[in-house]
């Protein structure tokens, strides 16, 4: 008999996403992924920044294609006040609202909370800044640079005799992207039921927070700071990443005894598991320089491939580091799916990150990427949804209150 699949999760919700950047499109781009009908309002004639942000090809922005996919562009001027007054028209046909604007520009525009919520009243808006809607960096312009650098996370990331390390990608803002699409879908269950919205405050450094919370607990309670310690962690030992004979590197952790035990059995058998340096996780953590040292010089004796099989024997926590070029050649990624092929009308077939998780009883996405053009949608979406006419859009876009497929 044959399975047959379900619609996706989030089938029949309806997004509009006014972010641009990576923290709030981040958050729209998972709820598409999910099965949401996303549209994405941006500003005729310039677009969203992520356009020109990071890599190009063909004078096409990478970035835009897989954080814009499955999303619909509509070219609209909210510096306008008629277009102010289609979003309030518009608004009852959304559950949620992506922004990410400086707080106090979507009041200064008519369009805050309070007034899309009096049109509906059961809408979830969520407000996305480096700081929060309220306290005194509420109106400084910041991106998730400063958020990590604020929350303590640099200040514990790198080499001690090396200055704080920022992370070489937007770490920050994807992990509020994700608590965004977390806190918006929570909101938007109690809607359904309650009729009630929501106004959901995220600041990007609050997200980034939840990385160190534990440490936070640490300085109240025992006057704690880290230091950077590299690879290593204070929590456990041995952990990090080694090469290997072949200049191949693989990376270990032993989080729990069990697994720290058995890793020094297969590395040293009974000799270095029974020495009474490594009996217990604080022994471990003690002696950490050392055990790095000795994971170091068994890993350089072996190539890679050996040293894997090893400790896989060993029912160890091992697995190979790769960089993209191999990782996209690893057999779990391959035989998962995990980064799958999409045809783009521009560049042609491109690869980029599948859906994730996978929904067991749920059809797979279909993905699309992110519209080539600003506005590429601007005329089906609005005479479907608020019915306007050709002469009416055309007069709309003669006077720039919205932008058609630039």
């Amino acid at each position: 008999m044959t399975e047959t699949k379900g619609a996706r999760p989030l089938a029949g919700v309806r997004v509009l996403d006014l972010s641009t950047m990576i923290a709030g499109p981040t958050t729209a781009s998972l709820l598409a992924d999910f099965g949401a009908e996303v549209v994405k309002v941006e500003r005729p004639g310039v677009g969203d920044p992520l356009r020109q942000f990071g890599a190009q090809k063909s004078g096409r922005g990478l970035y835009w294609r897989t954080l814009s996919r499955n999303k619909a562009s509509v070219a609209l001027d909210l510096h306008h006040v008629e277009a102010q007054a289609i979003l309030r028209d518009w608004i009852p046909q959304f559950d949620v609202l992506v922004e990410n604007f400086r707080p106090g520009t979507l009041e200064r525009w008519n369009v805050g909370p309070d007034q899309l919520m009096a049109r509906h009243p059961a809408l979830v808006v969520l407000r996305v800044t480096a700081f929060g809607q309220s306290g005194p960096y509420r109106d400084r312009p910041g991106f998730g640079t400063l958020a990590e650098a604020m929350s303590g996370i640099a200040a514990v990331t790198g080499y001690s005799d090396r200055p704080p390390l920022l992370p070489a990608f937007p770490l920050a803002d994807i992990m509020a992207g994700y608590l965004g699409a977390s806190a918006s879908l929570a909101a938007a269950w109690r809607a359904k039921a309650t009729g009630q919205g929501e106004v959901i405050d995220l600041a990007i450094y609050e997200a980034i927070m939840k990385l160190i919370e534990l440490q936070i607990l640490e300085y109240d309670q025992n006057g704690t700071l880290h230091e950077r310690r590299g690879n290593q962690i204070e929590d456990t030992a041995p952990r990090g990443a080694y090469q290997c004979r072949d200049g191949l590197w693989l990376a270990l952790s032993t989080s729990t005894p069990s697994t720290a035990m058995r890793l020094l059995q297969a590395i040293g058998g009974d000799a270095l598991s029974g020495d009474p340096r490594f009996q217990t996780n604080a022994d471990r953590v003690r002696h950490a320089d050392l055990l790095d040292d000795l994971v170091a010089q068994w890993c350089r004796e072996r190539p890679r491939a050996l040293a894997l099989a090893e400790l896989e024997a060993m029912d160890c926590a091992a697995g190979p580091l790769e960089d993209v070029a191999t990782m996209l050649e690893n057999p779990q990624v391959r035989a998962r799916e995990s980064v799958t092929t999409v045809e783009d009308p521009v560049l042609g077939s491109i690869r980029m990150l599948n859906t994730i998780p996978h929904f067991m009883n749920a059809r797979p996405a279909h993905l699309s990427p992110g519209p080539d053009a600003v506005g590429a949608d601007t005329l089906r979406v609005l005479q479907r949804d608020l019915g306007l006419t050709e002469p009416m859009l055309a007069d709309l876009a003669r006077r720039g209150v919205i932008g058609i497929g630039s």
